[in-house]
């Protein structure tokens, strides 16, 4: 397997739509995205974009209470975007049956992957999101395929 890493900067809202594009551009047969970053990095912004891009048109928020939101691209092909900052366990993941949905090639978005990284499986693309000066944003990718 190949280390694989791409940089995308985004300096001003009106650029997420574009970074979104561009990372979509290389998503390549990838399917499962956590998102690293700090409280207010714009993990939800950046997903919310890509989701937009992708031809959503459900109203695309972070799922903080729900855990798991689901959406359906211009395709039909189903989207999961998790947000696992309220997860108080390992346990909680298992019961909610997370293999069922990282499983099943449909795309999976994650948030605050951090708290359940011993079970993000090896494909998993990490996206990893920092504030830069100015409130630019730098998005930093890295797959091994």
């Amino acid at each position: 397997m190949t280390m694989r890493e791409k940089i995308i900067e985004i300096a001003t809202l009106a650029d997420y739509p574009i970074a979104a594009k561009e990372f979509i551009d290389n998503m390549q047969n990838n399917h499962i995205f956590a998102f690293y970053g700090k409280m207010g990095s714009g993990k939800t912004t950046f997903i919310k974009s890509i989701c937009e891009e992708l031809g959503v048109q459900d109203t695309i928020n972070s799922p903080t209470f729900a855990i798991v939101n689901e959406y359906e691209d211009a395709n039909r092909n189903t989207i999961f975007h998790f947000d696992f900052y309220r997860i108080k366990s390992i346990a909680e993941v298992y019961n909610m049956g997370y293999e069922e949905y990282l499983y099943s090639n449909a795309y999976s978005f994650i948030e605050w992957p951090e708290l359940i990284e011993e079970l993000l499986p090896e494909e998993c693309v990490k996206v990893y999101i920092e504030e830069g000066e100015n409130e630019k944003r730098i998005v930093r990718i890295v797959s091994e395929k």
